[in-house]
């Protein structure tokens, strides 16, 4: 008599968590696969072997990236390539792996290191204008 309750708590319980974990499911978006709506009206790069030593094959590249309203960059990683990013005019929404959501707005700057995958989209009604500095091996 005293176990009847234990039952209907553990199926109360177990719904509860199947519940939970579904409404995280749907509430999270899934990540873009394909950029859209992104122009590069100016790269300039420069081939990092004859400035330093060691740094043969690597280039130092600065970006203006324009991502317009409704646009996404797609998920990518920072591995092997550190950038930083500065908003020049606009906002844009980033989200990284495990559940991290950032409103950059205009005048903000971050860095992204080689723990960094993420993925941005532009939710406002102009077009969003970076500044992006990166090291890479093209």
């Amino acid at each position: 008599m005293k176990r009847r309750w234990i039952f209907p708590v553990a199926i109360g319980l177990l719904g509860l968590a199947l519940g939970l974990g579904l409404g995280t499911a749907i509430g999270q978006q899934a990540p873009p696969t394909e950029t859209k709506g992104l122009k590069t009206p100016m790269t300039v790069a420069i081939d990092l072997g004859p400035e330093i030593q060691g740094l043969q094959g690597w280039q130092l590249r600065m970006r203006v990236l324009e991502l317009e309203p409704g646009g996404v960059i797609a998920l990518h990683s920072h591995k092997d390539r550190p950038a930083t990013a500065y908003v020049l005019s606009g906002a844009i929404t980033e989200r990284r792996e495990g559940g991290y959501v950032k409103e950059h707005p205009e005048g903000d700057r971050w860095s992204e290191g080689k723990e960094t995958t993420h993925w941005a989209e532009n939710k406002g009604t102009k077009p969003v204008v970076l500044l992006v500095a990166d090291v890479l091996k093209p």
